[in-house]
């Protein structure tokens, strides 16, 4: 096998993130997914900044190993043509807005009559139901609807969104991880199923303890930096030069490793620091006790000094410095690809790790209807007809 999902099928009429990287994913692991985009167009993806020789790298970041096949989706020939390709697919993924879909005569209730075995996975903001079904989202909307934007950023400062879009990559996990499941239910009783991800829900989901606190307690989450919420010292400490070194040690055994190491075993018999709870009540007393230490050491001497004394540690690191991480490179989560038009250009490699069937990069993300005709005569048997 070249892949866990060798032999699957799958149709990716996504757009943006959630569900390009779902269909990605997917192709990772040995699907044939094929990219059904717009004529002429192709994704807006493919537009934006900043690009390679021509080449969106937002673009190219979510779209290797998928083949691209154009059609015009508002055609009502094309439309006919798109439930041909849907007939022999055996996942079919998209993202418009709830009701898209239907309007081309590709509503869940047409397809499963035309292809029983079929998956739909539905990505959506909200959901396909709901009174806020049909307003539009993206990822900072969600984060600052589900409550993660009121939690995120400094005590004294304004909400803040992540520095990525981890809801749109939270989706793209559910949904993936809900394509796997019903590919199990089918193998189990031969019918397809429809997959719902939304990027409220999603975010939600990381709300974990936040919501038992307030249903239950009354107790609001709030923002609290780069504290950790339930042990310290936990924090990013400022080391001589100016770096910030994040370092973790609320627990006893690796408070009692930290204190050794840093010769102040004197913090031990405070009893504002002597046990687990005594420390969280006394939080900023002993933020301060460490971060005055981090100020006198490099952050080169700070982490290894804490690798050796088995405290997790390490330096914030800068992009730059991440395209040189070692552990990175060994594990083969940097690689460089090379695109017909953008180049060679490097990007991450397969997250996941199958020991049997590995997944892999077999082929760089496509040119807007590359591989047209060659889709056509393999999945319908016939050529392409413009």
């Amino acid at each position: 096998m070249s892949g866990a999902l060798e032999g699957l099928k799958v149709l990716d009429l996504s757009r943006f993130i959630a569900g390009p990287l779902c269909a990605m994913q997917l192709a990772d692991m040995g699907a044939d997914v094929v990219k059904v985009e717009r004529k002429g167009k192709g994704e807006d993806t493919r537009q934006n900044k900043p690009q390679l020789n021509g080449e969106s790298l937002y673009f190219l970041s979510f779209n290797r190993n998928k083949r691209s096949l154009a059609l015009d989706f508002r055609d009502p020939d094309d439309q006919v043509q798109l439930r041909e390709l849907i007939a022999h697919a055996d996942v079919l993924i998209e993202n418009f807005r709830p009701g898209t879909m239907e309007k081309m005569g590709c509503g869940w209730e047409t397809l499963k009559q035309l292809n029983p075995r079929l998956i739909m996975v539905r990505i959506s903001g909200f959901g396909q139901a709901g009174p806020l079904a049909q307003r539009p989202c993206f990822d900072a909307i969600a984060q600052a609807m589900s409550g993660l934007m009121s939690i995120s950023g400094q005590p004294d400062g304004p909400p803040t969104m992540a520095g990525t879009f981890m809801v749109d990559y939270a989706s793209a996990l559910y949904a993936t991880i809900g394509t796997l499941a019903a590919l199990n239910a089918r193998h189990l009783t031969g019918r397809g199923q429809l997959v719902e991800a939304s990027l409220l829900e999603s975010a939600v989901s990381m709300l974990i303890s936040a919501i038992p606190e307030q249903a239950q307690l009354g107790s609001t989450m709030t923002r609290m930096g780069n504290l950790d919420r339930y042990s310290a010292p936990v924090n990013s400490y400022q080391t001589r030069e100016g770096c910030w070194v994040y370092l973790s040690a609320g627990t006893d055994a690796l408070f009692s490793r930290l204190v050794k190491a840093i010769e102040r075993t004197d913090l031990l018999e405070d009893i504002r620091f002597n046990t687990y709870h005594a420390r969280l009540e006394n939080g900023p007393a002993i933020d301060a006790e460490i971060a005055a230490w981090a100020k006198t050491q490099s952050a080169a001497e700070m982490v290894t000094l804490m690798d050796v004394a088995g405290v997790p540690c390490s330096k914030v690191a800068s992009i730059d410095e991440v395209l040189e991480n070692p552990q990175l490179k060994a594990r083969h989560q940097l690689v460089d690809i090379e695109h017909a038009t953008a180049g060679t250009y490097t990007t991450h490699g397969v997250t996941v790790s199958l020991s049997e069937t590995p997944g892999e990069i077999r082929r760089p993300p496509p040119l807007l209807g590359e591989h047209t005709d060659e889709i056509l005569a393999e999945w319908c048997g016939k050529p392409h007809q413009p």
